[in-house]
């Protein structure tokens, strides 16, 4: 039985699927090995991964028919129509997208996009170059709860948007790696709501000072330099309306924290930034946005989607249903590599921003690695 996303766009087309991943490497992202399985119309016919133990895991996992060192063997051999490619590092990020796009495939790739814009740009001309499409998985596009909150806005239910605020998830990783890993999800729903912003102004400290060229560090993972262990970002974005997010490493911090509050004038939204069926979504329609007796929060339930299962496949069958939608309609995924480029300049322009102590066009970005010597 298909579960999750194939509900919303059931398609008797069968599709041959493969999937690159990496153990030790970045692995499999959150997910992308197995959410072909919640789909009765894709067969993973072939997995690759350079290691040799976590590649007979991932087929033991997985079931995929045959097996690879290489992934481009594997494109030449095998052919598939759909690509997942897994890895959370982004240093082959560009080399995979671009086998996968030509070799006619289509792609569910996990975040963040690209390391650099330098990176993402070679990727979205890969992706447009061979006509296919691309689908990231910042899997809040799809999340009944966000689409929910769209549609309250929409409705005039808060009223106009004043402003909004997101915040990191400000875990070990707070300030520049946080902004890279999950605030890419956060950014992301500033623009889900609000448009394509305009400028960027920043400011950006480790231990209270400002940042210089000795705070460029490696992450914990392989995703590019970061700098920066408290961050303040102003966005700003079509009629005067700001956007705001924040990250600071602090002794107390809590997962909740970890979302987005949209400030309108009648009410607030608040939409924690979980993996669906988790997060949630909350409303306070008081325009003092305060609760009180007569305007307390209320909890919003999703509205459900029939034959899915808890963990993280729900999510992110949505977001392949809804390529499938987009490859069977010729249209654009929800959140395609255009999006996720816009994630990656938003990035930058928040380091040249620091840099240059002025407020930063999001069209006049320079390249991150360059920004931050």
């Amino acid at each position: 039985m298909a579960l999750a996303g194939a509900s919303l766009f059931a398609s008797p087309r069968r599709y041959r699927v493969a999937v690159i991943g990496h153990t030790g490497h970045g692995n499999y992202g959150h997910g992308i090995d197995t959410v072909w399985r919640t789909f009765d119309n894709l067969d993973l016919v072939a997995l690759a991964d350079a290691d040799d133990a976590g590649r007979a895991a991932a087929a033991k996992r997985t079931g995929a028919s045959q097996v690879y060192g290489d992934y481009r063997e594997m494109l030449r051999n095998t052919k598939p129509e759909i690509v997942g490619i897994g890895p959370r590092w982004t240093d082959q990020r560009v080399a995979m997208v671009s086998a996968a796009a030509e070799a006619g495939a289509h792609i569910y790739m996990e975040k963040p996009f690209a390391e650099n814009l330098a990176d993402a740009d070679r990727m979205v001309a890969a992706v447009r170059r061979n006509k296919v499409k691309l689908q990231i998985a910042h899997q809040m596009r799809t999340s009944p709860f966000a689409l929910k909150a769209k549609a309250f806005i929409e409705a005039g239910e808060i009223g106009e948007i004043q402003e909004i605020r997101a915040r990191g998830k400000e875990d070990r990783r707070a300030g520049g790696e946080d902004m890279m890993v999950l605030g890419s999800h956060l950014f992301d729903m500033l623009r889900f709501f609000l448009g394509n912003p305009e400028w960027t102004t920043a400011h950006i400290t480790t231990n209270g000072r400002d940042i210089g060229p000795g705070d460029v560090t490696q992450p914990t993972e392989n995703i590019g330099p970061v700098a920066g262990r408290q961050i303040s970002v102003t966005f700003a974005f079509g009629g005067g309306v700001h956007g705001y997010f924040s990250s600071r490493a602090v002794a107390d911090t809590h997962p909740l924290r970890f979302g987005t509050w949209i400030y309108g004038s009648k009410g607030v939204i608040f939409l924690p930034n979980g993996i669906y069926p988790d997060g949630g979504l909350h409303i306070l329609r008081s325009p003092s946005w305060l609760p009180d007796a007569k305007h307390p929060w209320e909890a919003i339930p999703a509205t459900p989607v029939p034959g899915i299962r808890n963990g993280p496949e729900i999510a992110n069958a949505l977001m392949v249903a809804d390529l499938l939608r987009a490859i069977e309609t010729n249209s654009r995924p929800c959140c395609n590599e255009e999006d996720g480029r816009w994630t990656i300049a938003m990035i930058e322009s928040v380091y040249a921003a620091q840099k240059s102590g002025q407020r930063v066009a999001l069209y006049n970005y320079r390249d991150k690695e360059q920004v931050l010597r």
